[in-house]
């Protein structure tokens, strides 16, 4: 297996793993922003368990990679756009009036495992990545016909004795749990993503119903006015008619 340093040292086999951003959500669940698709520095910190200066830092040091697999910042108007669209206003780890934003994928977040060196989670998803690695170039046997796992299953509860009937429920409900797990973090993600949309519609049921509040205040306002405008043409009608009165008179 290479040893830890070769991804923390080169570039190439940094490259050559960038693909596996499943191995973070394996390693620890992975929150995603409501797109589904970003987080920001200081989740980055919160996943690595480390101080926000220790990403910014490794970003500045490493801005061309980290932006080669999709680190991006946003400013001005693309800035508000995201920020109403993606970040709770009513939250305050999410000040607001900042000057810019910096943004991570699932590639740049596991960019950072393989360059950060003080972080124990970091440690554990390069420690993860090299056994994929490994595993890879070990390899099932060339030319190894690879059989369903249903026929395995079949043959061995057939063909052999108890114990390997047992074996076969083994490996069935081992299948099982990987499954599981690997629907865990998609599952958490959707479960994130749908309570950002009804923390919005939250918001959005309350403009409504202040909107809804002063329409009818207004409707009671314009009643009013109505009101006092029927009486000013019955007094004007009434000053016309005495006029009119004492002329004939």
């Amino acid at each position: 297996m290479p040893p830890e340093i070769a991804l923390l040292e080169s570039r190439a086999l940094r490259d050559s793993v960038i693909e596996r951003t499943d191995v973070l959500d394996k390693v620890k669940i992975l929150t995603m922003l409501p797109d589904g698709l970003h987080i920001t520095t200081r989740m980055v910190a919160e996943y690595f368990e480390v101080g926000e200066e220790a990403v910014k830092s490794l970003a500045k040091r490493h801005r061309e990679e980290f932006q080669s697999n999709g680190m991006r910042i946003l400013r001005g108007s693309e800035l508000q756009v995201f920020e109403r669209s993606n970040l709770d206003l009513s939250d305050s780890s999410y000040p607001q009036g900042r000057a810019h934003l910096t943004l991570y994928p699932r590639r740049a977040v596991l960019n950072v495992a393989m360059l950060l060196r003080d972080s124990n989670i970091a440690r554990r998803v390069r420690t993860y990545l090299l056994d994929i690695e490994e595993s890879a170039r070990s390899g099932p046997e060339t030319g190894a016909e690879q059989l369903p796992l249903e026929q395995v299953l079949t043959e061995r509860m057939l063909a052999g004795p108890i114990g390997g009937r047992l074996d076969a429920v083994e490996a069935c409900l081992a299948d099982v749990g990987s499954t599981l797990r690997e629907l865990a973090p998609w599952m958490a993600r959707v479960s994130a993503r749908l309570d950002g949309m009804d923390r919005r519609l939250d918001a959005h049921g309350r403009v409504i119903c202040a909107m809804s509040e002063r329409l009818c205040d207004l409707g009671e306002d314009m009643t009013e006015v109505r009101r006092d405008v029927a009486t000013l043409k019955a007094e004007a009608a009434q000053r016309r008619a005495r006029r009119a009165k004492r002329r004939r008179g």
